[in-house]
């Protein structure tokens, strides 16, 4: 497998690679990570089952439509195949260091430039993965529908699927016009699974975003799971808005995104996040 890998690494630079070391990575919970050591330049690799060869594609076409806007740094991919039993996605290795006392400002000004390129239709031209659970993307020139259908309504299936018929779901999405009666979202392009884990700073401080579920929707989507766990702070905020200010109603509507992820937790891991999610629920019934 590893001189497999080292080889299609090899046709894809055009350089010749060979693997003096390979280091194990932790941090994921999906994938298994290495650092492969090269002669002269090393690399980042994912493995997983050969089942996942169209995640790390998707996961590949992803990074490459981010850095093509120029806004914000991500690892190039180098190549993705399969190998027995395995599945890989090779990127390039970036080496990360702490950040500086600006870095924060600086992720938020880029993101929001990453939120200034303007797209064509919502949705996107593959489906792809958030966390392991399948995310579809058709293109749709309707956010309110595609959000009640595609990401809300499909999570709320797969958990009924699961055991758990959360209450009042079909009344939020029976509602979702009522939430962006003042606001008409533009579909942009998204990170899509935005946390702290995520995000990373290179050994210069420029901030470094990865592993994305990609897709065209509304800006105030990417902040879902980054209000979910936290992690970006003041510096953060003030630099996103001083290039794309919140609109009134976020603080409402983000709800309905954090529900997204919420929802998607509780099918991935189980009952711990039950509650939260309909407690959501409630919370975005009442605010009618």
């Amino acid at each position: 497998m590893w001189d497999a890998i080292a080889n299609h690494i090899s046709e894809a630079t055009g350089e010749p690679f060979t693997l003096l070391q390979k280091q194990p990575v932790g941090g994921g919970c999906i994938n298994d990570t290495y650092r492969l050591n090269g002669k002269n330049r090393d690399y980042f690799l994912k493995l997983n089952q050969a089942d996942a060869f169209e995640m790390f594609e998707a996961e590949a076409d992803g990074l490459r439509e981010i850095a093509a806007t120029k806004t914000i740094r991500t690892p190039p991919p180098i190549c993705t195949g399969t190998t027995g039993k395995q599945a890989y996605l090779v990127m390039e290795h970036l080496p990360l260091g702490g950040g500086s006392a600006g870095s924060q400002f600086e992720l938020g000004k880029r993101l929001a430039k990453l939120h200034s390129v303007p797209q064509a239709q919502f949705g996107w031209h593959r489906d792809n993965k958030i966390g392991s659970t399948h995310q579809p993307n058709p293109k749709s020139i309707d956010w309110v529908g595609f959000l009640r259908e595609h990401r809300l309504g499909f999570q709320f299936h797969l958990a009924k699927q699961n055991g758990m018929p959360f209450r009042d779901g079909e009344e939020l999405l029976r509602q979702l016009d009522h939430f962006f009666a003042d606001y008409q979202p533009k579909p942009v392009l998204l990170h899509g699974d935005l946390w702290s884990g995520n995000v990373a700073f290179d050994d210069q401080g420029t901030p470094v975003i990865f592993d994305p579920a990609t897709y065209h929707g509304d800006r105030e989507a990417e902040f879902g799971l980054t209000e979910m766990f936290g992690g970006f702070g003041a510096d953060f905020w003030n630099g996103y808005k001083s290039v794309l200010p919140l609109e009134t109603g976020y603080a409402t509507r983000k709800l309905l995104y954090r529900l997204y992820h919420t929802l998607n937790h509780f099918n991935l891991f189980g009952s711990n996040y039950a509650g939260s999610a309909q407690s959501i629920i409630e919370q975005l019934l009442r605010s009618r």
